[in-house]
């Protein structure tokens, strides 16, 4: 049976190269003619989006390896003036939000206040699966309002499912774990949509809204805008999910036994680390509700919670911390922003924009013109590794083709954004739904299935809600 499924898996990986290799044939050495709008540039680019997503994706390859020889690749390719260009998605704020919250997250586990946390909800949910089952995504849409940043939700959830995986009993890749990591880490990313301060991609959009004239917008006017159809979607997102959990794995409720709920995890005491780390964490989040972050960044109160933690006599944070974190992750997503920085720079992103949207069809209904629209922005964005990229790029033709398919510009513009917030398709393409995959407790087939249906379910809903409700 191994060398079966080990056969099947080399045929796979086969396959999937010679496919890699067949499009970049098409690409480099097709004569497209004059007034093509890709350029050898863009042909090279393509090229290096084709292979970046078999070396991250499909090939038996260390990541970190594979993200190295993305950026060789740059630099052979000839895509980038120097060295420095090729690492210029190191320098996105991001990247290092990510690892700030991945340290910090690690001293939450180790004074045991996500133990402390899941003894609560345990205690609240009197033990009861089918009440964590449901009050984990009713949280999750609404954490947003007082914690906007999907990725310190993410990193401050994550060891909590865990344990609550752990204290009800269950096996590490059990079907619950698997349906929270699926919760905090795409309904996680849904739910961010809703405030203009989830992150760099709302804010951006907001800001492009204005600079476009369609519209000046709210923290409240986003939210009333954006909160009932994302809802509505998550919601049929979940039902879903929890029906894919049962064909696939079994009832989410009996994987093992969840008559009797463990009881072995140790007492957590409440130390003083446990209360520095606690009160910490709580002025962090105040810091992000209460303060402007244009004039303080987000990333500023976790750098110095960062370095009070490991001032002397607290020594919480440690050299050993800092060298424990995933750098193999870190090089991944550093790789995948110079990427994306790199499809847009050089207008191989506006390029396949053009190309696309020459496919709307003039003469035929409204309806009929949003669907195709909607379908293209889609293609688009799975090109996109990076949203905040995809929204530039594609907001622009978007706005210049309002007229031709026959709706608001700010219809338009709400409809283009829950689509490209809405990938979940690929784990690159949110760094929530990365985080989550890395686990290793969701697979391959459970990412694909679930992050498509879930950004084909965002899709559909945004083009009711552009016809019954903006």
């Amino acid at each position: 049976m191994r060398g079966i499924i080990s056969s099947y898996t080399g045929l796979k990986n086969l396959f999937s190269l010679l496919f890699i290799f067949s499009v970049l044939f098409l690409i480099l050495f097709t004569d497209i003619g004059e007034g093509t709008f890709f350029g050898q540039e863009q042909q090279l680019t393509l090229s290096l989006l084709l292979i970046a997503v078999y070396v991250w994706i499909i090939a038996p390859m260390p990541l970190g390896a594979g993200s190295i020889l993305i950026l060789a690749l740059m630099m052979v390719f000839g895509l980038v003036d120097n060295t420095e260009e090729a690492f210029e998605g190191f320098l996105s704020s991001a990247l290092y939000f990510i690892f700030a919250l991945s340290v910090l997250s690690k001293v939450f586990v180790n004074v045991g206040i996500d133990q402390w946390i899941a003894g609560m909800i345990r205690k609240l949910s009197r033990n009861s699966v089918m009440k964590s089952v449901i009050g984990l995504p009713v949280f999750i849409l609404l954490l947003p309002i007082v914690l906007p940043s999907a990725i310190a939700r993410f990193k401050m959830l994550q060891p909590l499912v865990g344990s609550l995986n752990e204290r009800y009993g269950f096996s590490p890749d059990s079907t619950y774990h698997k349906y929270s990591l699926f919760i905090i880490g795409m309904l996680n990313q849904l739910s961010t949509m809703v405030v203009v301060t989830g992150g760099g991609f709302s804010v951006l959009t907001v800001q492009l809204l204005r600079d476009f004239g369609v519209a000046d917008i709210g923290w409240t006017e986003w939210f009333l805008l954006l909160a009932p159809p994302v809802w509505i979607g998550a919601l049929i997102f979940v039902l879903i999910l929890l029906v894919y959990l049962r064909v696939t794995g079994g009832h989410i409720l009996t994987d093992e036994s969840a008559d009797e709920v463990s009881e072995t995890a140790a007492l957590v005491t409440y130390s003083k680390e446990f209360i520095i780390v606690l009160v910490g964490f709580v002025f962090m989040i105040l810091a992000w509700i209460l303060l402007d972050q244009n004039t303080v960044p987000l990333l500023l109160p976790p750098m110095l919670l960062i370095a009070v933690l490991a001032l002397p006599g607290i020594n919480l944070i440690t050299s050993q911390v800092i060298r424990g974190f995933d750098w193999e992750n870190f090089l991944l997503l550093g790789t995948s922003f110079s990427l994306g920085l790199l499809l847009a720079e050089n207008d191989t992103a506006d390029a396949m924009a053009r190309v696309l949207m020459m496919a709307v069809p003039e003469n035929s209904g409204i309806l009929f013109k949003v669907v195709v629209f909607s379908i293209i922005v889609f293609i688009l964005r799975f090109m996109f590794i990076v949203p905040s990229s995809a929204i530039i790029v594609i907001f622009p033709i978007v706005i210049s083709y309002a007229d031709l398919i026959g709706v608001a510009d700010l219809q338009l513009s709400m409809l283009l954004f829950v689509i490209i917030g809405s990938m979940l398709i690929l784990p690159i393409h949110t760094p929530t739904v990365y985080l989550a995959y890395q686990t290793g407790v969701i697979k391959n087939k459970d990412q694909l299935i679930i992050g498509l249906l879930g950004s084909l379910i965002m899709t559909g809903i945004a083009i009711v809600a552009l016809f019954l409700y903006w």
